[in-house]
């Protein structure tokens, strides 16, 4: 990754124009091609950017024009973002190597792998199929067969959130495309399940499930409590 910061000024021209008049900001070109300028807030949303694919090109600004340097990308759809540097305040070259992605939440992560242990949760007649079910956009995170042999995609959270229940709508649609699967239900599955989330699943034919984590490790036994 190259971090650069410079005062610059960027145009965008393509199926919308946009001009961010001479300022000091950052720029941060990524290994995979991608060009992103940022401010000093917003947090983490640039102010303008490409992504790859893209060319970059680069050349001396003309003299007495007030820049040093300009770059140019353009991508597929011919639309140019164009950087013009007046001053380099700070240029360095970082090698980040590859990222390993992101790693589950070690209680989320271990609810899931003592669901897959214990399908009876669901249900009587369940069996598991197999975890981490790869689909185009990323793993669902199991698939059962309920009592009746069909196929049930399961996503596991902590917290669940509507971001979840879109997440497990996204891979429904995906295994209902498949006529080996075809037709499978969905089960959100959560320590905590928000209502708004519950209402979306609902809406979207999904089950909920709330999940005792102490009770599936065999801390708490439910039936020996009195309230």
């Amino acid at each position: 990754m190259r971090l650069i910061v410079a005062r610059c000024q960027v145009d965008y021209a393509g199926r919308l124009s946009a001009h961010l008049p001479l300022a000091t900001r950052l720029i941060l070109a990524k290994a995979d091609g991608s060009v992103s300028i940022h401010a000093d807030d917003r947090a983490y949303k640039p102010l303008n950017w490409m992504n790859p694919p893209c060319t970059l090109t680069v050349a001396a600004a003309e003299s007495g024009s007030g820049f040093t340097e300009i770059w140019e990308l353009r991508n597929r759809d011919a639309d140019t973002l164009v950087i013009s540097i007046a001053e380099v305040l700070h240029d360095s070259q970082h090698e980040l190597g590859v990222d390993p992605g992101l790693v589950k939440d070690g209680v989320e992560a271990h609810l899931q792998v003592l669901l897959a242990e214990h399908p009876e949760t669901f249900g009587e007649g369940w069996t598991l199929v197999r975890r981490e079910h790869p689909t185009p956009i990323g793993p669902v995170d199991l698939l059962f067969r309920d009592a009746r042999g069909g196929y049930v995609a399961v996503e596991v959270k902590r917290r669940g959130e509507i971001d979840g229940v879109e997440q497990l709508t996204r891979y429904l649609a995906l295994m209902n495309a498949d006529p080996l699967l075809a037709p499978v239900t969905g089960v959100f599955a959560a320590q905590l399940i928000k209502p708004q989330a519950r209402t979306l699943a609902g809406i979207r034919g999904i089950a909920c499930l709330s999940v005792d984590y102490d009770v599936l490790r065999g801390l708490d036994d439910a039936e020996d409590r009195l309230f």
